[in-house]
């Protein structure tokens, strides 16, 4: 079903009548966006928009997304 011209991209459970074919790089490519959204809104400074100007708070964003993938790289226990 296409609304708005935005294809779903969440697969179909597995109890449906009828199931709808799924994309799987396009679901694993939307899993990993709201992984990291949901890591950068654990940041508090972040998440309650402490900063006052959009400048401030997209460098701020930066900062964070910057050090989200470096910590990626690295086995952190």
């Amino acid at each position: 079903m296409l609304i708005h011209g935005i294809l779903p991209v969440i697969p179909s459970r597995k109890g449906r009548s009828a199931p709808q074919k799924t994309d799987w790089r396009r679901d694993r490519d939307r899993n990993r966006i709201e992984r990291m959204f949901n890591h950068l809104k654990q940041m508090r400074r972040i998440a309650t928009r402490y900063e006052k100007t959009a400048l401030s708070f997209m460098s701020f964003l930066n900062i964070a997304a910057a050090r989200f993938s470096i910590s990626s790289f690295f086995n952190v226990t």
